[in-house]
């Protein structure tokens, strides 16, 4: 079991960025396959960006393909998404999940959550 803790959030304006941090404590996040969700005011969790438990592998949603990137830190147990030239349409609550091997943009293949931290985006 894996528990996660997210940071790094807050108000920004459009065109600023973010670095949002993932932290693990329980087991190492080499273990698992580690995504971003954001939760849509309809309260969806909506498919970020993912990175494989091996680090090899990311994928991202299309709407943050070269704005945004997923990183791990190994030594820190944490994995990083750095937002670039960010967007009112990027808020939300940020929330990082642990799953298996697999990338998956389904976010009932996730089985550990984070809290979640929140990313406001004024125009």
């Amino acid at each position: 079991q894996v528990s996660l803790v997210e940071s790094g959030g807050g108000l920004v304006q459009a065109g600023d960025s973010l670095r949002l941090s993932c932290k693990a404590s329980g087991r190492t996040v080499s273990s698992y396959t580690i995504g971003w969700f954001r939760r849509s005011p309809g309260n969806e969790r909506l498919f970020v960006a993912a990175i494989s438990w091996s680090g090899g592998n990311t994928h991202y949603a299309d709407s943050v393909k070269g704005r945004f990137t997923i990183s791990r830190d190994s030594a820190e147990n944490t994995v990083v998404l750095q937002m670039n030239s960010l967007k009112p349409e990027d808020t939300g609550l940020y929330h990082c999940a642990a799953g298996g091997e697999v990338i998956y943009t389904n976010p009932a293949r996730y089985a550990y959550w984070g809290p979640g931290t929140l990313v406001t985006v004024s125009s």
